[in-house]
């Protein structure tokens, strides 16, 4: 990290100094030695380079936290600093979980109906809880040899039942209608239909994605057919790669590519699709419309209804390693001065031990003032007129 890339060159600094002053006063003023050493080594004591930025960083998790985001470490906010590229899943993360849902096929009977939302209700997939939802009114049963393959569906059985949803090839069928978000579902491996999703885009994707475009490369990683492809062709900036069909393996081998030529990757997605992918990226922010379920081997949840707050939230990061590098200079410049008289003698021990807490508080002081301004000021300037510019 920042802090101990610093530190390390500080101490040996610090050391140095402390023993070239020592050999100075030795031939000049042997009775200063023991003073002007012990003076140089309180007086420029590293606590305020130790300090900056746990308060800084944990401040800023702070106020993350307050715009519902939830990162595991302070370290994450370090790792955002320094993102140059952002990909983002398609369901669950910019589409909603509300979709509208409809049958098409086979009529199911209430009672193969029960089935299939037992077997959903297994299940984290934002598609899976989407349908189960709109299967209300009927209590799940008992499941047994409940199987989630990932990118492909799942499958249990229910008393007699042998059921199966998710992709039509997993289920057992031929051909499928790519220009739909389908879960299709065979009971005792006959195919009986689909449920069909109409996929419902957040709000204000237009708005994040028309602000991200000016900082960051983006793209689109999804698991699904490319029957989206036009409309989301529509709100990505021009250019962003849109790759669909993707297993969680491909999805995490594109990411390693993307690093293996020195990218910087935040990887945004829901379900355990994106479990790998979310482990690789340098950053993996888990969208979740209920926070209690969430991917675990994600850096940070999103709750969904801060989705249009990334934009902040990156440039927040960016601003704290700002904030703590100019607590460093400050430090710097304190320490300068101090050795400056603690060398020419002109500083005694005791006095520099009364400087040494000052110093600290001060930088304590300043992080946590600038860290709650900037993110009062960040969040008037991402509200001007002029910075929301939508794509037509």
């Amino acid at each position: 990290t920042l802090t101990d890339a610093i530190s390390k060159q500080f101490t040996i600094i610090v050391l140095c100094i402390a023993f070239l002053a020592g050999v100075y006063w030795y031939f000049k003023d042997i009775t200063m030695v023991a003073n002007v050493v012990t003076a140089v080594l309180i007086v420029a004591c590293p606590c305020a380079l130790a300090l900056s930025a746990p308060f800084a960083l944990g401040n800023m998790l702070r106020i993350f936290g307050k715009e519902k985001m939830y990162l595991k470490n302070t370290a994450t906010i370090e790792s955002l600093a320094k993102i140059d590229t952002i990909l983002f899943d398609k369901t669950g993360t910019l589409t909603t979980t509300k979709a509208k849902v409809l049958y098409e096929g086979l009529p199911l009977s209430q009672d193969e109906h029960q089935a299939v939302k037992s077997v959903l209700r297994a299940s984290n997939h934002p598609l899976s809880r989407t349908i189960y939802r709109q299967l209300n009114g009927l209590p799940p049963k008992p499941v047994t040899g409940f199987k989630e393959v990932l990118g492909k569906g799942l499958e249990g059985h229910v008393a007699t039942n042998f059921i199966k949803l998710g992709s039509l090839k997993f289920v057992g069928g031929s051909s499928d209608d790519l220009r739909q978000t389908a879960v299709h579902v065979s009971i005792d491996n006959e195919v009986k239909g689909k449920y069909v999703l109409k996929n419902n885009y957040r709000k204000d994707i237009k708005e994040v994605f028309s602000i991200l475009k000016e900082d960051y490369n983006m793209g689109i990683l999804s698991g699904d057919n490319d029957g989206e492809k036009y409309n989301l062709e529509r709100l990505m900036p021009r250019g962003a790669a849109l790759i669909f069909n993707q297993t969680p393996q491909d999805k995490l081998s594109h990411i390693k590519l993307k690093q293996r030529a020195g990218k910087k990757v935040l990887m945004v997605g829901d379900g355990l699709n994106d479990a790998g992918a979310l482990a690789q990226s340098d950053v993996g922010l888990a969208i979740s419309e209920d926070i209690n379920v969430f991917s675990p081997a994600s850096d940070g949840i999103l709750d969904a209804s801060s989705f249009k707050h990334i934009p902040r939230l990156l440039r927040l990061s960016k601003k704290t390693m700002k904030i703590i590098k100019m607590s460093f200079v400050l430090s710097l410049l304190y320490n300068s001065i101090g050795m400056l008289f603690a060398i020419t003698g002109n500083l005694s021990p005791i006095v520099a031990a009364i400087l040494m807490p000052l110093s600290s508080i001060t930088i304590v002081v300043f992080v946590t003032v600038a860290t709650n301004f900037t993110a009062r000021r960040t969040s008037e300037f991402l509200k001007h007129d002029n910075y929301h510019v939508l794509p037509t």
